[in-house]
């Protein structure tokens, strides 16, 4: 692991024979590259799958270039190693001068089966959760001092856990880069001076990474392959599918190191930057793992000074209710942190089981455990527990394209979806309905122009991903929104994105994390009319 670079040019050809030598159904699908519905490879969706000794061919043009990735999306193939890179290169001169380049395939490894991990976890949501706030620890301080008496409280009350970060922690998983352990040091070379490119992919099951390299910054130039305008950060997290491409420049004969830290902080991976083989640098600790906070409950946008008369007893594990506005405003730059983006609700005496207050579209059953009361637009989050690390990291909102977007059209209607979960049963849906239910598909008018919003009704980070377009995630940039095919959604907040559906056919769209989709975080985005057929 990983499986090996497949390295490609813009404006090729490709034919690409497949042939599966398991004993059971297989798939490759092109992550992030834009491909002809039927080469997608998502068996029951785009084809039927590879049988087990035969070969599929995908055949298809490069319309991109940049950095992708491959993986199987046939049951949980993936977790247990069937992921590679891709690096595509620009048919005219790269607008990204360097002088070496290093991929950067980011994983987690476990000698658990997949399913022996579902198994747990459906047992008991915090299985993995050895981080979990205790008695002893508030007395001594430390984290848990960080929390207000008031805060645990309500936290108690309600039955939920501020430390459940991660669904799979180090407890089971080991951190890989490019398939090597933190004992293994793999090494990549620079000489110094030079313009280095390091090409991020993260291509984890179920873990979140914050990558920094202590003492050299890096100057991000391009996200999920496409290149935007540089920005210099001393970290940034990396969302599961998501790639990013830096550009350090290492001036003095020494070693760095490379740091990808899970976003629980239970585990790291970790490699070296150097000058020459055998160098090594120090690597830093793990730092104290975070907590979750109000704004991650969906109370970002609300007055917490009316919350005393709060019914939290009837919330069960945070039934929580309300609606959120079905577009998110581009309000540029501004500093929404002082804002009181819910209207300073007032929540004296609330029974937060009203079903009443529950958005039309979200089916409320046992899978649906929380409803955002106020969820906030967090693009300009840099993720959680790096809000006071003191050293730039990256958001959302600092990327901007490199070139203008290409289709500047105001969107004709918007689409709202939730993000939905019982975290206790381990039950992952998007608006209440996993995919096993028959849920319909989220349906588009070839070429129409959509606004997307995505409301995490959950308390935790879901990385989404649609397959077959590029989309403008909204940040305040108009005409230069940064274009991605994977979006990370903070807990109780929401993106918006605005979709050109300019790809006909049926397309996956589901959280990346994989043992969420397997749980039903799933849905068919199906764009109509196909080729050939009548408008």
């Amino acid at each position: 692991m990983p499986a090996p670079l497949i390295r490609l040019r813009e404006g090729q050809n490709v034919r690409l024979h497949v042939e599966n030598t398991l004993d059971e159904d297989s798939s490759i699908h092109w992550h992030g590259l834009l491909v002809p519905f039927q080469m997608d490879g998502v068996p029951g969706l785009s084809f039927p799958g590879i049988k087990p000794r035969s070969t599929f061919v995908y055949d298809f043009p490069l319309l991109q270039s940049g950095t992708y990735w491959y993986h199987s999306h046939s049951g949980l193939q993936e977790q247990q190693g069937h992921y590679g890179p891709i690096v595509i290169d620009p048919a005219e001169p790269d607008p990204i001068a360097y002088d070496r380049e290093h991929v950067i395939v980011l994983s987690d490894w476990t000698f658990l089966h997949p399913h022996a991990l579902i198994t747990k976890l459906k047992a008991e949501g915090g299985y993995f959760n050895r981080q979990k706030q205790t008695l002893f620890g508030m007395m001594k301080g430390g984290p848990e001092e960080e929390m207000s008496a008031s805060d645990r409280a309500m936290w108690a009350q309600m039955r939920m856990d501020p430390t459940d970060i991660s669904d799979v922690t180090a407890v089971t998983y080991t951190y890989l880069i490019n398939g090597h352990g933190p004992q293994e040091n793999w090494t990549g070379l620079f000489r110094p001076g030079e313009r280095v490119r390091l090409r991020f992919i993260n291509a984890a099951t179920m873990t979140i990474f914050n990558i920094r390299i202590p003492g050299l910054p890096m100057t991000v130039v391009s996200a999920d392959g496409q290149n935007v305008r540089p920005v210099t950060v001393d970290e940034f997290q990396i969302g599961n599918a998501e790639t990013y491409d830096a550009i350090i420049e290492p001036a003095e004969d020494k070693a760095f190191t490379l740091v990808a830290e899970s976003i629980d902080r239970s585990g790291m991976a970790s490699a070296t930057l150097a000058s020459r083989m055998g160098m090594t640098a120090p690597i830093p600790p793990l730092r104290p793992r975070p907590t979750l906070t109000m704004k991650d409950m969906g109370m970002g946008g609300m007055d917490h000074g009316s919350m005393a008369g709060m019914d939290h007893s009837a919330m069960g594990h945070g039934a929580m209710a309300a609606g959120a506005d079905a577009v998110t405003a581009d309000h540029g730059g501004m500093d929404h942190s002082g804002m009181d983006h819910g209207g300073s609700h007032s929540m004296g005496g609330m029974n937060m089981r009203d079903k009443s207050l529950v958005p039309d579209s979200v089916k409320v059953g046992v899978g649906v455990d929380a409803i955002a009361m106020a969820p906030v637009d967090r693009t300009g989050d840099p993720g959680l527990g790096l809000e006071d690390v003191g050293h730039k990291v990256l958001t959302y909102r600092d990327l901007m394209s490199l070139t203008p977007n290409p289709d500047t059209r105001p969107p004709q209607r918007t689409v709202e979806v939730h993000l939905t979960g019982n975290m206790e049963r381990f039950m992952w849906s998007f608006d209440g309905e996993k995919f096993s239910e028959g849920v319909e598909p989220i349906r588009f008018e070839r070429n129409e122009r959509a606004r997307v919003t995505l409301i995490n009704d959950t308390m935790m980070t879901h990385p989404i991903h649609l397959h077959g377009h590029f989309f403008e995630l909204v940040n305040g940039h108009t005409g230069s929104y940064p274009r991605k095919h994977t979006v990370n959604v903070l807990p109780g907040g929401k993106v918006s994105f605005d979709l050109t559906a300019d790809a006909p056919g049926d397309w996956a769209f589901h959280c990346h994390l994989l043992l969420h989709m397997h749980a039903g975080m799933f849905r068919v985005v199906t764009v109509r009319p196909l080729d050939g057929d009548a408008a």
